[in-house]
């Protein structure tokens, strides 16, 4: 039996439905956010009428960085450490957003084709520590 899965932060995606961000759209002007805002931050929107959204999908590898050295604290990961990519991604759903990908460097390019997907972070006391990820397909 695998570990049990819990979100590194509650609330903030799901993985009910398939995996997605959880946000808001203004209903004036159209605008992702994510996270939810508590109003509208366009400067050219007079309405500042947030509704919660939900993003997911597929994107793409708007461009990346690698961390070739662990972490400090409080940030936990699996020993031994690997070094991991860092991607921000232009979801198909019209919001860019920053997030660890599952593949390793030598698999991804900037234009490439990715999904969300909810994968752990790191495992402890029996659970799996999930957090929001994009995988090249």
């Amino acid at each position: 039996m695998g570990a049990v899965r819990e979100a590194c932060v509650p609330g903030l995606f799901t993985e009910e439905g398939g995996a997605a961000l959880l946000g808001a759209r203004c209903r004036g002007c159209h605008t992702p956010y994510f996270p939810a805002p508590a109003h509208c931050r366009n400067p050219d929107c007079g309405a500042s009428d947030v509704q919660p959204a939900s993003f997911g999908g597929q994107g793409t590898l708007w461009s990346y960085s690698v961390a070739n050295f662990a972490p400090p604290p409080p940030h936990r990961y699996d020993e031994p450490f690997k070094p991991y990519v860092i991607g921000v991604v232009d979801l198909d759903a019209g919001l860019r957003v920053v997030g660890q990908m599952v593949d390793s460097v030598g698999e991804v390019a900037v234009g490439c084709r990715v999904q969300l997907v909810i994968a752990p972070l790191f495992h402890e006391g029996g659970k799996a520590v999930t957090s929001w990820k994009f995988k090249r397909i």
